[in-house]
């Protein structure tokens, strides 16, 4: 093909360099151009609808319905619509429809609100950001303590009752659990005998003969507290030490007998207090009805 005849069908936006050097006019597609004049269309009806532009200290409103909503304190406010105004309903509206369910929670009995599937399913999504804000401090996020300060909520093991009774009287009241340290009424040897004993409770590995000794140790300074069966005593808060659980020394998980006795000799010889603080005063009733059906229902309850 000539040179001629390819100028003639190609077609070129006239420029030239170097002689023949040309600049190809390659126009857009129709599809592309319709598409950016409808963009342009919609920033204008957007510009026009929705609040846009900054003029001096304020800005275009928009033409949108205005958003009516009511405050955390009660104030109703009325705004033109934007994202904020949105938001600030949507979460009045949440706000609304939440109190109608904590009425009825207020109102309902923890039987009731056990068998209704939707009460109870709304008081345990309730209670997890109660329990997350107030607790999990302490018992941590899933309820499963610290072996020592905090007990695990877990395990349905109740130092103080686990009934929705008892479990709402710690809540509101708090308590205070004291285990005495026997280091200056007992001997060491008296002491090691004894941690034999309680050792020998919960299948722990130990000392027959010891243990005997320790037993007569045991009803004249640890059953006033945890009974003479050793199962512990709801009144007093003290633990069941037949049962495995332990709250306060993590017995099971030393690695040697040696290592147990260690743990329960310490303990024997300093004791240990801990205190379950009161939120009578920090949450309101419903509050704590609600998490109290949540720590019922974490270690599933009496």
């Amino acid at each position: 093909m000539s040179k001629d005849k390819t100028q003639q069908t190609v077609q070129t936006t006239g420029h030239a360099w170097d002689g023949d050097l040309q600049e190809f006019n390659n126009p857009l597609p129709s599809w592309w151009l319709w598409a950016f004049y409808a963009t342009v269309i919609f920033a204008i009806v957007y510009w026009v609808l929705y609040p846009t532009w900054p003029v001096g200290n304020t800005y275009t409103k928009g033409v949108g319905n205005d958003i009516t909503y009511t405050t955390t304190d009660g104030k109703e406010v009325t705004s033109h619509w934007n994202t904020r105004s949105l938001l600030l309903k949507d979460l009045a509206d949440a706000r609304a429809e939440q109190a109608k369910y904590v009425e009825q929670l207020k109102a309902a009995s923890y039987s009731d609100i056990a068998k209704d599937e939707e009460k109870s399913a709304f008081a345990y999504s309730m209670a997890k950001v109660l329990f997350a804000d107030n607790c999990a401090a302490c018992h941590q996020a899933g309820g499963n303590g610290v072996i020592g300060p905090y007990p695990n909520l877990l395990d349905d093991a109740w130092l103080w009752g686990g009934t929705f009774e008892k479990i709402e009287e710690t809540i509101r009241n708090g308590h205070v659990g004291n285990m005495p340290g026997f280091k200056g009424q007992l001997s060491a040897r008296e002491i090691d005998n004894l941690a034999e004993y309680v050792l020998s409770l919960s299948g722990q590995g130990s000392d027959a003969t010891k243990a005997q000794k320790g037993k007569p140790l045991f009803s004249s300074n640890c059953a006033v507290c945890h009974g003479q069966d050793a199962k512990g005593q709801i009144l007093m808060g003290s633990a069941n030490l037949t049962d495995s659980i332990w709250t306060i020394v993590n017995v099971p998980a030393a690695a040697t007998p040696e290592a147990k006795r260690a743990a329960i000799v310490n303990l024997l010889k300093t004791g240990k207090s801990r205190q379950m603080p009161a939120w009578k005063d920090r949450l309101s009733d419903t509050e704590i009805k609600i998490l109290t059906f949540y720590v019922h229902e974490l270690g599933g309850g009496q």
